[in-house]
């Protein structure tokens, strides 16, 4: 059985009829990702590696749009306080904290400790955690993005 994909042709839809009545003209926008010579981007995931501007990474890492450096951490189960305290020395206004493969959330007590000095976390999968720190630091955000590659 063969399954053909129903075409939606504009002209032909409801919502562009009630409209085009109006001539309110129609535009396609196309989005590109601006970056900043000398920024850290994502450019490119898969299991077990991350790719920042064009380099592959195997290992865990700390990326910010000016710095880049391992994570000394063995494995998420291996997470303690002092990681998070760690990441206090950076001062960003946000931690992105992409937990690997698939989405695990660290101790409360780690969030807390964040918390406290006034940083926002944002737990998800390293491949959305990639995304939104490109989204965060095109925004002009202080961001961090911690990165577990396994």
């Amino acid at each position: 059985m063969v399954r053909v994909k129903k075409r939606i042709i504009l002209a032909e839809h409801p919502t562009y009829r009630k409209f085009s009545s109006l001539r309110i003209p129609l535009a396609a926008m196309k989005l590109h990702l601006a970056q900043a010579p000398g920024q850290n981007v994502f450019t490119g995931y898969g299991p077990g590696y991350v790719a920042i501007n064009h380099v592959r990474h195997e290992k865990h890492l700390l990326v910010m749009a000016d710095q880049l450096m391992a994570w000394d951490i063995s494995a998420f189960e291996a997470l303690e306080a002092a990681h998070f305290e760690y990441l206090l020395t950076f001062k960003p206004e946000i931690v992105i904290f992409g937990t690997g493969a698939t989405l695990r959330f660290p101790r409360p007590e780690f969030a807390r400790l964040l918390a406290a000095a006034g940083i926002g976390l944002e737990v998800m999968d390293s491949k959305a955690a990639c995304r939104t720190y490109n989204i965060l630091t095109a925004e002009g955000r202080k961001v961090l993005a911690a990165i577990l590659t396994a």
